[in-house]
């Protein structure tokens, strides 16, 4: 097996969700010009834990 074939793949829905998420997020920053850092981590949190329940569903799957 290859390093290509090991590598898994991540629906495409799943990354657009995680794009609008961003997106929503950083509509709202960027009106401001002081961003606590608990508002960037629960952003960045937010999009970890999209992203990790495919990854886990993914796995369920096999």
């Amino acid at each position: 097996m290859t390093e290509l074939d090991e590598l898994e793949v991540t629906p495409v829905t799943t990354i657009e969700e995680a794009l609008a998420l961003i997106d929503k997020g950083l509509g709202g920053l960027t009106e401001r010009q002081l961003v606590s850092a608990s508002e960037v981590a629960d952003l960045l949190l937010d999009v970890r834990s999209l992203l990790s329940d495919t990854v886990l569903s993914d796995s369920a799957d096999i």
